[in-house]
């Protein structure tokens, strides 16, 4: 492999920031003290906490008693999941956590998206049932990167509920999504997305993998996953992160700091990456919807090419990318996604999915551009002969 690698795989994990590393250095051994204990240093280390947790919440217009820390998106997808007995509805391009969650509850249904992988109000809406107690959608797809309506649906929510009160039935009916993929390139606020509960990953944003959260509505009621000391108002027991949930609120900061700059230059480099393939294979499809979705993502589909040979092509040539989501990649299975909106098997088989991001350059995305296109053209003439 090439010294230089040129990384496309943002989607999948992102390199902690400078200064996030900075700002959780200190409580990995100067202030390492447990925050639940009495004597100052540790109540010093505690305010340091809270202050992290009231930096994230503000900036999703939320307040801090509302946050439970997690260790990642995963759990709190888990603890959502937790605030139910009844039916679920979710749809069928969410990320596999969520669609493990929805198996382990009593009875899901699971929404079609359409072929541009958008799940539309009027479908969550039709698949609502008297028993139905939480609906969950992502934010955006982690794969198309297609952004989905989520006040369109939550809207629809709204009106269920009125017409469930109205008839005195106190059925919660809670909608969360996961925005652990759009944070940093989109608005995330718990209010004007319109949802009860809301689960984002340090990781995606330039954090420290195995920090997340969940931010419950008040009216929210959940029931524990993990027990034990009674951290996080007894909804996540075990002893604080402190130094990932500060690097997390730093992350926060610095993605929304710079969410306008870095939306327009990673839509740029996007761009100038389709544009190229495009040109070069005029066969290729774009996955998703081109006017909805994240600026950092391009999903495109070569017919009859054999991706995951490409894939280890690049690699050896220095560029990292995915043939899928990392869950997939990683059990070697078609994507759920892409079989969900309806891809040709020669298509889905070919596809490669790029994701731009801090390490992304201009310079560098266009010598991926040459690389790929070089070595889909060498595959292309290997399976010719």
């Amino acid at each position: 492999m090439n010294n230089e690698v040129i990384y496309l795989d943002h989607a999948a994990a992102t390199p902690v920031d400078a200064k996030v590393l900075a700002a959780m250095q200190p409580f990995f051994s100067d202030d390492f003290y447990n925050p639940s204990a009495p004597y100052a240093p540790a109540l010093e280390v505690r305010r340091h906490y809270n202050d992290a947790k009231h930096s994230i919440a503000r900036t999703i217009g939320a307040k801090s008693d509302d946050l439970i820390m997690t260790a990642g998106a995963t759990e709190s997808i888990n603890l959502a999941f937790s605030s139910v007995d009844g039916h679920v509805v979710t749809s069928n391009i969410e990320h596999h956590a969520v669609l493990a969650a929805a198996a382990k509850c009593a009875s899901a249904t699971y929404v079609e998206a359409n072929e541009k992988g958008i799940v539309s109000a009027r479908a969550v809406a039709a698949a609502i049932r008297p028993d139905t107690q939480l609906v969950s959608i992502a934010l955006a797809n982690n794969e198309l990167g297609t952004i989905q309506p989520l006040r369109d649906i939550a809207q629809a929510l709204m009106d269920i509920r009125r017409s469930r009160l109205a008839k005195g039935d106190h059925t919660p009916l809670y909608f969360h999504t996961d925005a652990s993929q759009g944070f940093g390139q989109l608005d995330v606020n718990v209010s004007r997305l319109g949802v009860d509960l809301l689960t984002l990953n340090a990781a995606k944003l330039y954090g420290p993998k195995q920090v997340g959260l969940l931010w419950a509505a008040s009216s929210a009621v959940l029931n524990p996953v993990i027990v034990g000391g009674g951290q996080e108002r007894g909804l996540r027991s075990g002893t604080e992160n402190v130094a990932g949930v500060i690097g997390f609120a730093k992350a926060v900061e610095l993605a929304s700091v710079h969410r306008k700059f870095e939306t327009d230059r990673l839509k740029q480099l996007r761009d100038v990456m389709q544009k190229r393939l495009s040109d070069a294979f005029p066969d290729a499809v774009v996955s998703g919807s081109l006017h909805h979705r994240l600026a950092g993502h391009l999903h495109i589909s070569f017919p009859n090419l054999d991706a995951e040979r490409v894939l280890f092509a690049l690699e050896m040539r220095g560029v990292l990318v995915a043939t899928g989501s990392a869950c997939a990649a990683n059990k070697g299975t078609r994507s759920h996604v892409l079989t969900a909106i309806g891809l040709a098997p020669r298509l889905a088989d070919g596809s490669l999915r790029l994701t731009f991001g801090h390490l992304s350059t201009e310079e560098n995305t266009n010598t991926a551009a040459d690389i790929i296109i070089e070595e889909i053209n060498k595959e292309y003439t290997r399976a010719a002969n």
